[in-house]
């Protein structure tokens, strides 16, 4: 799964090398080389910059120099602002890149409160095994800080959707909408390369082919861009084996928390502060107008999730028309009564003091890091809450293994019993399912030479592989880590 395949003349042709999410769902790194006849390197720009995430094998890959040296890669292209597709550019930064990095001007906006929060994060964790000595590093140290993040910010360049931009002599792209998370783009490249044009397609993630009760909560622009025309595409499958209930999940969410609320529990759910958390506050305020829910305190405990609120009340071109009539008819979430965003510590600790049934909604979406930890730890061993979750969890996070129903979870080095009823939801994904992505390649005007699956689980990726050459009848290969493939 790991080997390092060379499929191409060193130095001659263009290549694209896999550096993550090839095997496995996070690390979107993408390295397109435009190649030389004088066996240089040619120009490198890198399609994303995530963080690995998940099995520990994995993680490991985040404190290792990538394999080409940062200094040497010429730009980034960057589909969207979720941690596993932008959340190792302060690292990579850090090791020396200094080029221009692509994206539109929402997802600078996100990755200007994302990365810095995610360098906080990590030096808080260094603080806290350093001063618990429960690490087995001695000191343990951030993968990059705070201010290390912020640096980074000063290489962005905004891109609008549909704009062409010419990157070197040869490479030229154009970002369309992906319908993601907010600002999500796909990036169609323009490669010359042994006197032909070849075309590109690097998905990013793909959003749903959305409608209101088989996907609810829609925030931003349906999608994916139909119509594309490609020569190779380097495609997600994270879904790829499996496929989103079609049932309106609105009658049950309001009977999970109606049944906890009865009991005396609180409902407790790990969200991503960026679209998730977002999504899942209108469906609440939804289903407290309209009656279908009682009223209770709902806490969004995340400083991200307000200022991704106030990145998304900025750029209302990214609406959807549900989000733009619930703005018009409420106001800005932020001012929703009985709606509490905390975003300072103090604020935080307020919210495990409250008895009263309540809804708590806190990041990080896979519980690998943030301040759920601190309110499942509280209420995990308590059986009247309700741990419910809205999103995928990658095999080896914390969410993986409460989603699991395992006995215990190991939570800030001690093990904390589970006992409070758990509960998935899975019509929330802003992931397209195989139904849905079938649906997208059908609206193809060519079919792609080539199409190389990544960002998915090998049994996800080798599922959709096989439904795509039976349905499609297209060549599909499984991208593998490090494999070099000629364009």
């Amino acid at each position: 799964m790991v080997g390092f395949v060379v499929a191409v003349r060193e130095g001659h042709l263009a290549y694209i090398q896999f550096l993550g999410a090839a095997g496995t769902v996070t690390g979107s790194k993408h390295l397109i080389n435009t190649g030389d006849p004088s066996g240089k390197n040619g120009f490198q720009v890198l399609v994303d910059c995530g963080l690995f995430q998940g099995p520990k094998e994995w993680r490991e890959r985040n404190w290792r120099d990538t394999p080409v040296p940062a200094k040497e890669i010429d730009a980034i292209i960057l589909t969207h602002a979720h941690l596993d597709h932008c959340g190792w550019i302060p690292r990579l930064v850090k090791e020396g890149f200094r080029g221009p990095i692509y994206a539109t001007p929402p997802t600078i906006d996100l990755c200007g409160i994302i990365l810095p929060d995610s360098g906080h994060l990590q030096e808080e964790d260094a603080r806290y095994y350093n001063k618990t000595k429960k690490s087995k590093h001695d000191p343990a140290l951030p993968l990059y800080t705070f201010d290390e993040a912020q640096n980074a910010l000063q290489y962005f360049k905004p891109v609008h959707v549909g704009e062409d931009v010419r990157v070197s002599p040869d490479l030229s792209f154009r970002l369309v909408r992906a319908a993601h998370i907010l600002g999500s783009c796909m990036a169609e490249i323009s490669l010359n390369t042994g006197g032909q044009t070849r075309r590109l397609l690097f998905t990013g993630d793909i959003g749903r082919v959305r409608d209101h009760k088989v996907a609810p909560g829609k925030v931003v622009h349906s999608g994916p861009e139909e119509g594309e025309i490609a020569d190779l595409v380097v495609m997600e499958s994270t879904y790829g084996n499996r496929t989103h209930p079609k049932e309106d999940p609105m009658p049950e969410l309001a009977g999970l928390i109606k049944a906890t609320a009865e009991r005396g529990g609180s409902v407790v759910v790990p969200a991503f502060a960026i679209e998730r958390t977002q999504k899942f506050v209108f469906l609440l305020k939804h289903l407290m107008e309209s009656g279908l829910m009682q009223r209770m305190p709902v806490f969004c405990d995340s400083p991200m999730a307000i200022k991704a609120v106030e990145i998304f009340l900025k750029h209302d071109e990214e609406y959807s028309v549900e989000t733009r009539d619930m703005i018009r008819k409420y106001g800005s979430p932020l001012q929703w009564p009985g709606f509490t965003f905390a975003s300072t510590p103090e604020e935080s600790k307020k919210i495990n003091a409250a008895v009263l049934p309540s809804v708590i909604i806190s990041s990080s979406g896979m519980v690998t890091g943030g301040r759920i930890l601190h309110h499942l730890a509280q209420r995990l061993p308590d059986p009247r809450n309700l741990v419910l979750f809205i999103g995928f969890q990658a095999p080896g996070t914390r969410g993986f293994q409460i989603k699991s129903k395992s006995d215990e979870v190991k939570i800030f080095g001690d093990f904390v019993p589970i006992r409070a009823q758990i509960a998935a939801l899975e019509q929330f994904s802003d992931h397209a399912d195989p139904p849905e992505l079938l649906q997208w390649l059908h609206t193809f005007r060519n079919q792609p030479a080539t199409t190389y699956l990544v960002h998915g689980e090998p049994d996800a990726s080798g599922q959709l592989r096989e439904l795509m050459k039976k349905d499609l009848g297209w060549n599909v290969q499984l991208a593998q880590y490090l494999e070099k493939v000629e364009v």
